[in-house]
């Protein structure tokens, strides 16, 4: 395979030549990637570095998948001008679970070791929380953008927020990273840890960074912000999804999702073609065939889905239909009257604009919210 393969879409490969170095040891390298969990699954854009820690497991390396359960009680701004929400534990850990599965689309489980920071971090005393602060300084921390633009501004920066990356690099120094793995928003946290590898007595890390995918509303492709292609979603999520991307993206994510370059052929068959190979991946050929036809029948052919859940209607005449929105397709009430208004609340494919329908009207009836969820109607309260 070679280096090319391994270094393959990566923006920094920092120290020069210190990949090939560490290449030549006799032994498995210990490649690391962690994990703040803010979606409840591996996303696309995590699975860019996901690809590259594939690619130096079928070389013979030894990936290692941190999930920040600890770190996560903090709050990694990655580049946001405020802290991130704390998360609770118990969803910290339903998260991990989840997005362990989702990796493994990509990753080989037998070549992946799977950890949590909790394990080391947890147990430093005060002493060793003090030892870490003494590997870098405030000056150093201030050059960070996100931490330097936010000083500038005098907005508020907490003490946890500056322990965050000195946490980061202890994970590399409690696992022996030989790589470590993350997107171009991680560069200063990657860095770190070769500064705070070195002040521990260990060789420094490599760092590789990888591009951010931006998602089809132009922004970065974030669990937290919600504008993501799970890699474990439902199939017709995945394909009507990859759909939205702008035509203009297409050489981009061609790049960096399929690893190779976009066809000259129509836009719209080589979105299509992205779309059948995210969901093939996860999911395989056949269920990625099926969601085209899904997608096609809704979007093409402007017809529901041959397969929906049905729906019972509340009883009382007439139904109020904002609450029968919010009850079958989990929405508040003010999003249902909202999609109401903006026409995109449908009965049998035609646009309803009442707050209130006659029960007959709507018993038996396919009912659209959006463009993708359907549900069937039936009397029984």
């Amino acid at each position: 395979m070679g280096i090319a393969e391994l270094t393959r879409n990566a923006v920094d490969v920092l120290p020069q030549g210190g990949l090939e170095a560490k290449l030549k040891l006799s032994r498995p390298l210990r490649v690391k990637l962690g994990i703040d969990v803010t979606a409840p699954q591996a996303t696309l854009g995590n699975g860019i570095p996901l690809q590259r820690m594939r690619a130096f497991q079928d070389e013979g390396h030894v990936g290692v998948l941190i999930i920040g359960d600890y770190t996560a009680r903090i709050g990694d701004p990655s580049g946001r001008s405020a802290e991130r929400p704390i998360l609770d534990p118990e969803e910290i850990d339903r998260m991990a679970a989840r997005f362990f599965e989702s990796a493994y689309t990509i990753l080989d489980p037998e070549r992946t070791e799977v950890r949590f920071n909790g394990e080391w971090l947890k147990e430093l005393d005060f002493a060793g929380v003090l030892r870490l602060t003494r590997t870098t300084t405030v000056a150093r921390m201030l050059e960070r953008d996100d931490f330097a633009n936010r000083f500038a501004a005098n907005e508020p920066i907490s003490v946890s927020e500056l322990l965050y990356p000195l946490m980061q690099a202890y994970d590399s120094v409690a696992i022996e990273a030989d790589v470590e793995l993350g997107g171009t928003d991680q560069l200063y946290n990657l860095l770190t840890g070769r500064d705070v590898m070195e002040a521990y007595g260990l060789e420094p890390q490599v760092v590789l960074t990888t591009p951010l995918i931006n998602s089809w509303d132009g922004t970065k492709m974030s669990g937290s912000r919600g504008n993501y292609i799970g890699l474990l979603e439902a199939p017709e999520e995945q394909f009507g999804k990859a759909m939205r991307f702008p035509d203009e993206m297409l050489p981009e994510l061609y790049r960096l999702i399929m690893e190779e370059d976009a066809p000259a052929e129509d836009p719209m068959e080589a979105k299509r073609a992205l779309a059948r190979w995210i969901v093939g991946r996860s999911h395989g050929e056949e269920a990625a065939h099926a969601a085209e036809e899904h997608f096609n029948r809704l979007f093409r052919d402007r017809k529901p889905p041959e397969e929906m859940e049905e729906h019972s209607l509340p009883e009382g005449d007439p139904v109020h239909l904002p609450a029968l929105l919010a009850d079958a397709f989990a929405l508040s009430t003010s999003e249902a009257r909202r999609l109401i208004s903006q026409g995109g609340v449908k009965l049998d494919g035609d646009a309803v604009s009442e707050i209130d329908l006659p029960r007959a009207r709507l018993e038996g009836a396919v009912l659209q919210a959006g463009k993708r969820r359907f549900v069937r109607l039936n009397g029984a309260a």
